[in-house]
């Protein structure tokens, strides 16, 4: 299939679930879909279309956030990114763990970094941020203050 086909297949299949598409290049698709869609969607496009879940990815974009689903059509070299956007009062979105063990550790950090909870995730045990670091405190909000008076943090939290 080329990525022109794969679209076709995944507009015609999910137009009810998908919002919009922008063909960031011919081999480079962003497609936002509807957060309720997302498994039915990615489930199909790695067990139906052949693509291999690559990584996921949370952004903090001042009014929502979004998490991107990255899945890469390694024969044609061509990936296909899913958003979905998350309105900031209701930061809850399903855990794609149960079905790509791969999404196991990048869920486990989103949540900690910027505080999307992964429903159904199996095991939401702190990833990168130390024992002490407060709750409901995300280092790569926005609105992120310094929570630490001691701390020094000239490379990154």
């Amino acid at each position: 299939m080329t990525p022109l086909e794969i679209l076709k297949d995944l507009t015609d299949r999910f137009k009810q679930d998908i919002v919009g598409v922008f063909e960031k290049s011919p081999k480079r698709i962003y497609i936002e879909i509807k957060k309720e869609a997302l498994v039915r969607v990615v489930l199909h496009v790695f067990r139906e279309l052949g693509a291999r879940f690559n990584t996921a990815s949370g952004v903090d974009v001042r009014d929502h956030m979004e998490m991107l689903y990255h899945f890469t059509f390694d024969k044609i070299d061509a990936v296909f990114t899913f958003r979905i956007k998350l309105d900031k009062s209701n930061l809850e979105i399903d855990s794609l763990t149960p079905y790509f063990e791969g999404a196991n550790w990048i869920e486990r950090e989103t949540t900690e970094v910027l505080g999307i909870t992964f429903k159904n995730h199996p095991d939401m045990r702190r990833l990168l941020l130390p024992e002490d670091w407060p709750e409901g405190v995300y280092p790569l909000r926005r609105d992120y203050k310094e929570w630490d008076k001691n701390a020094i943090r000239d490379r990154g939290v």
